[in-house]
């Protein structure tokens, strides 16, 4: 099940990014869904759903955004390697 979000936007925004309207909107999927993930509000697999593509590419996209793909402490990567 899915909840449709509608957000008002300046009909002028896109042109104004040179992006047709579908464009803007993957991209502001994106964004948000990036976002949530960075502050760990959700994982990298919801957020590629609300991206709209699978988790792998979601992840490779992320640095693009300057998001950081694995944001783990030493001791936390410690207690990851241990537990592989």
């Amino acid at each position: 099940m899915t909840v449709n979000l509608s957000i008002d936007i300046p009909e002028t925004l896109a042109d104004a990014l040179q992006e047709t309207p579908e464009q803007f909107a993957r991209e502001a999927r994106l964004a948000m869904a990036a976002k949530l993930f960075e502050m760990k509000r959700i994982p990298s697999g919801v957020a590629a759903r609300i991206a709209g593509m699978d988790r792998v590419t979601f992840l490779l996209t992320l640095h693009s955004l300057g998001v950081a793909a694995l944001d783990l402490t030493a001791d936390e990567l410690d207690q990851d390697v241990l537990n592989a």
